[in-house]
């Protein structure tokens, strides 16, 4: 299936907190990108739900962000460390608290990309 995004996304295990009416599930990034990013975990929820995000930043600040599930990989919770997908896309709907945060990360991630 081909990427149908116009951003490339960015490989980086971020911790995160997340749930449908407040973070309190822990989880993990595997990529992000500034309008969206997929979440390591067993702990779905159905395409189209809202979800609240608490992303820990390498400097351990807080990024506040409402999403949208996209769509969902399910994996048994005992395979998900050799599936390759496993988990949900999210749609990034609006930064919450911790813009400035996450752009700075964003670019420091595409600044280190392109020199390496």
């Amino acid at each position: 299936m081909a990427d149908k995004r116009g951003l490339k996304r960015m490989r980086r295990r971020l911790s995160l907190r997340f749930g449908a009416d407040a973070p309190v599930r822990v989880a993990f990034t595997e990529d992000v990108t500034d309008s969206g990013l997929f979440i390591k975990t067993t702990n779905l929820y159905p395409p189209g739900t809202r979800v609240a995000i608490e992303l820990i930043m390498p400097d351990e600040s807080k990024v506040r962000i409402a999403g949208s599930v996209r769509w969902t990989k399910k994996v048994p919770p005992n395979m998900i460390h050799l599936a390759k997908k496993a988990g949900m896309g999210v749609k990034i709907l609006r930064v919450e608290s911790g813009e400035e945060d996450f752009r700075r990360f964003l670019e420091g991630v595409q600044t280190s990309k392109s020199q390496s």
